[in-house]
């Protein structure tokens, strides 16, 4: 099954900017040990990346057919989306297990509705 998996900013992490070169290259070490315990446990990484801060975010709203830009994130709970991952694991257990390697994030995982199956 395939899930979205949101990194939230608000876990016991400090912000990227404000870590030290030591600091990053622990967190990077994170990465690189959940990567590995997908690859043991079945779980395929389909897509994922790190995002820009909110305030590079742009939000795209459409009322009435009229479609208006605006700066900024859309709310203020998405302030904090620091990243995602698009992954494909047998089961949430599995997932939740792996992602536990990560980074000490907030962390959301929702299925993907797969309108063929």
């Amino acid at each position: 099954m395939k899930y979205l998996v949101l990194l939230m900013a608000d876990g016991d992490e400090k912000p990227w900017g404000e870590q030290t070169d030591a600091e990053q290259a622990a967190s990077m070490e994170k990465f690189d040990d959940f990567g590995a315990a997908c690859g043991r446990r079945g779980v395929t990484i389909l897509a994922g990346d790190a995002l820009g801060a909110a305030d590079t975010a742009t939000v795209m709203r459409t009322r009435g057919g009229a479609v208006t830009l605006t700066d900024g994130p859309f709310a203020e709970a998405v302030e904090g989306l620091g990243g995602f991952y698009l992954l494909d694991a047998p089961d949430l257990d599995t997932l939740t297990e792996v992602l536990r390697a990560l980074p000490a994030y907030d962390i959301q995982i929702q299925p993907v509705v797969d309108p063929y199956e």
